[in-house]
């Protein structure tokens, strides 16, 4: 999982509530078990006609919002189902961290696995910053100082620190236990000194 420190870049304004997964990658995407390639059905249904053509409406199909990196959104962002492929999606678009006034548990559990990080600010914040994102303004999202600066203006910011750590140094589940790699080794080697059967071939 990729590093998460400082971001700053284009904000896309999703001034919607209740974006729930199935916006945000729909349910015939999701045969798929891989991470990667699911960035061009994000939000297909907003994005596109049934024909497959942009719809130039959208947000994402505009300049300079195609190059998005951030995404500011209303409540309960992540409603829905629990599909995992809804941050795959973001972040395979190119979209790292998503700010709202609230969002749903289990999407927001899943974007801290997938190295995506989910800003609670509060309703007031969101609006100001819609519209700078409305504006084309650069938003950027300090997680080491737990801040979002956009126009000479700063919000802070709550993350768990058992989250943040894990964002900061790119740690999944799997990354982890290999923290504990040494550890586990020598553990193993003591282990098949006393119960050599377990590890018979």
């Amino acid at each position: 999982m990729n590093k998460f420190t400082t971001l700053s870049g284009i904000a896309a304004p999703l001034p919607m509530v209740n974006v729930d997964t199935d916006a945000i990658i729909p349910k015939q995407f999701l045969k798929t078990i891989e991470r990667t390639g699911l960035g061009k059905y994000l939000f297909n249904d907003l994005r596109f006609t049934p024909e497959g053509t942009e719809k130039p409406e959208f947000v994402l199909n505009q300049e300079p919002y195609r190059k998005a990196v951030v995404l500011v959104a209303k409540e309960n962002f992540g409603c829905g189902s629990s599909r995992e492929h809804a941050p795959w999606a973001l972040m395979d678009f190119g979209i790292h961290a998503v700010i709202a006034p609230s969002f749903a548990d289990i999407f927001y559990n899943n974007c801290f696995k997938n190295g995506i990080l989910p800003v609670t600010l509060p309703k007031e914040a969101v609006e100001t910053l819609l519209k700078a994102a409305a504006e084309k303004k650069e938003i950027t999202v300090d997680l080491p100082n737990q801040r979002v600066v956009c126009d000479n203006k700063t919000y802070s910011f709550d993350v768990e620190p058992f989250r943040k750590h894990c964002l900061i140094n790119g740690l999944d589940d799997i990354g982890l236990t290999l923290e504990h790699e040494k550890n586990i080794a020598a553990y193993e080697k003591e282990q098949k000194g006393k119960q050599p059967w377990l590890y018979a071939t």
